[in-house]
């Protein structure tokens, strides 16, 4: 496994490689060690960066599918968000040919995603179309939704 800290625009990340395939990205990491030559590690920073930049609306990157089979769907679902738009819960639960009652386990998933940004969880939100939980903070959430979309938010 190989990792490469970056700086962005809502803190420091961590971007986790490993058999050719990203694993996981961490919020709030701290710079540490030397920076490692990877040429998927290259990629991923190059591709986050044009993002943040606002060059950049959708990722081409290898991913690991490291979950159960539900949370596998829920994350190829918020894959299907476009850029600049949000869904809710409920709204992917139906995506997926469930019932909305199952929006908390979409909920759940969601916040289970170790690759955010890349698959974009920060695009769902509450059904009221407030911004709800994000493991990076809602704070977070709020930036990265206005990033794609300034007059949304």
């Amino acid at each position: 496994m190989s990792t490469r800290w970056m700086d962005s625009p809502i803190g420091g990340l961590r971007i986790h490689v490993a058999a050719g395939l990203v694993t996981r990205i961490e919020f709030d990491a701290q710079r540490r060690g030397r920076r490692i030559d990877d040429l998927l590690l290259d990629c991923a920073e190059a591709q986050l960066r044009e993002y943040f930049a606002g060059e950049r609306r959708e990722f081409d990157l290898p991913l690991a599918n490291d979950g159960t089979e539900f949370q596998q769907k829920v994350w190829n679902a918020l894959r299907s968000i476009p850029y600049g738009q949000t869904a809710t819960y409920g709204e992917i639960a139906a995506r997926l040919g469930y019932t909305p009652g199952i929006s908390r386990a979409v909920g759940a998933a969601n916040g289970a995603n170790p690759i955010p940004i890349v698959v974009p969880c920060h695009r769902v939100i509450g059904a009221d179309g407030t911004l709800t939980g994000y493991a990076g903070g809602v704070e977070r959430k709020r930036v990265l939704l206005e990033l794609e979309q300034p007059a949304l938010f």
